[in-house]
């Protein structure tokens, strides 16, 4: 009883450290549908929290398609995909997501997973090992730094988006296989990765090049095909790791190659291997976004997106704090402090807005900062909404500043 207790009582400490510091997270409850406008906690609110950039989440055709493909597979796939659970809405969805997002590589092929972090803990530990070095963006997700760890190899980590360190890095290197990493659209600073020189430098050094679209994806290039597409870049040595939760509206994620990548990766990825199978169903809704995305009415959605892009881009500068150069979706306003952050995202609240803050680890210290995620779903008036809070809360902020120096 007494050890059990000193187990329960270090959580705790560790528990208030966190609220000490400003670093415990809360979870939100949603009652309604994911759109521009939500009941979250039990009120309204205009969210700016989602990444359902395209505003598809709740679209009928997707409720529609969801719903038909549990009508015809049922709820659940009932095992793997190598052990039953392969259904022919997880086919179709792996032949739409190649013709869609392969146009980078000959022969491409595609493979379904149930969540973009289990892809990317798949495609580092299926494409390295011991004896790889993969070298990885310093800001690159979560999910592809502990993909790089479990993968045994050796990791070398390039400051952020700079090609100069990184080619020196690739020379100096004798590893006997190579595997560069990083996203495309990086989700805390919206900045968009040199994909080209990534692909120029792997090419040069015999290397994989891994990206993760997790943002770009419907959003950027033509037809919303991704950031692969909007540069028009062709590479035997990419391999691309897709989303499905965020502009698609559904859920799940892909990875994309030539064939012989993909077949690897059936044989040896074990997140794949040993994961059952999502539902039929999903994969069946999914199939309907990638229709929906391609089509006049995802351009008309791109274009509406960009328009409030360049709004947001120009309202943000008129406030006292640090927006971040971003021409994507993700748009953040750099604070500072944990609780000055904390403090205007509860006044942000008061005004029936939920803009989340983005706190250490997830950003560098000092760094705090609000994440503004847009929609296709907002209107120019929840933009209105969203820029007369944030001009009172920053004239109220200089206020403060002014009162403490006198």
């Amino acid at each position: 009883m007494t050890q059990h207790t000193s187990l329960l009582d270090t959580l705790e400490h560790g528990l208030r450290e966190l609220d000490a510091q400003g670093l415990r997270r809360r979870r939100r409850t949603i009652d309604s549908p994911c759109s521009a406008h939500m009941v979250v906690d039990g009120r309204d609110s205009i969210g700016f929290a989602s990444n359902d950039y395209l505003g598809l989440a709740a679209h009928p055709q997707l409720v529609a398609a969801l719903a038909e493909g549990a009508q015809r597979y049922g709820a659940g796939s009932g095992g793997s995909h190598l052990l039953g659970g392969h259904s022919r809405a997880h086919a179709q969805l792996e032949d739409d997501l190649a013709a869609f997002a392969g146009g980078f590589v000959d022969a491409p092929r595609a493979l379904y997973f149930s969540t973009g972090y289990i892809a990317n803990l798949a495609v580092l530990t299926a494409l390295a090992g011991r004896g790889t070095t993969i070298f990885s963006d310093a800001l690159n997700h979560a999910s592809l730094i502990d993909g790089a760890r479990l993968s045994r190899a050796d990791i070398q980590i390039y400051p952020h988006a700079d090609m100069d360190a990184l080619s020196a890095m690739l020379e100096a290197s004798d590893a006997r296989a190579k595997v560069i990493v990083s996203d495309t659209v990086f989700s805390m600073d919206g900045d968009v990765a040199p994909l080209a020189r990534l692909v120029e430098l792997a090419e040069k050094h015999g290397a994989w090049l891994v990206v993760d679209d997790a943002h770009g994806l419907g959003v950027l290039g033509p037809q919303g095909r991704g950031a692969l597409a909007e540069a028009a870049l062709r590479s035997p040595n990419l391999v691309m790791v897709g989303t499905l939760g965020k502009a698609a509206g559904v859920s799940g994620a892909f990875i994309c190659a030539h064939d012989t990548v993909i077949e690897w990766h059936v044989q040896r990825a074990r997140p794949y291997i040993f994961t059952t199978a999502s539902s039929p169903a999903v994969a069946h809704a999914v199939s309907e976004s990638l229709r929906l995305i391609a089509g006049e009415e995802g351009d008309a959605r791109r274009a509406h997106l960009k328009h409030l892009i360049g709004r947001t881009r120009s309202m943000l500068k008129e406030t006292c704090w640090q927006p971040v150069d971003s021409h994507t979706a993700v748009q953040p306003l750099v604070i500072g402090s944990n609780d000055a952050t904390l403090a205007l995202q509860a006044a942000l609240e008061r005004d029936g807005l939920w803009v989340p803050a983005i706190r250490p680890p997830t950003v560098p210290v000092g760094t705090s900062r609000l994440r503004i995620s847009l929609s296709a779903a907002h209107s120019d008036a929840d933009l209105d909404r969203l820029n007369a809070a944030l001009q009172r809360a920053s004239l109220d902020a200089q206020k403060q500043v002014q009162e403490s120096t006198q």
